[in-house]
């Protein structure tokens, strides 16, 4: 049996809105450099395919 924290109710969370004081906590944790840097590499890629790969009419 899964044990639920305990949480006071705002009048915000009984009336079924967002509460945005709780942290989601995701399976997969990546690092905000790791994303820009593959950002960054896939629009390398991208350009130099760009520049050197021919069109195809």
């Amino acid at each position: 049996m899964r044990r639920r924290r305990e949480r006071r109710a705002t009048p915000v969370t009984a009336a079924g809105l967002l509460s945005f004081y709780e942290e989601y906590e995701g399976k997969i944790k990546i690092s905000p450099t790791i994303v820009v840097g593959a950002a960054i590499l896939v629009s390398a890629v991208v350009a130099a395919a760009h520049i050197f790969l021919p069109a195809v009419p």
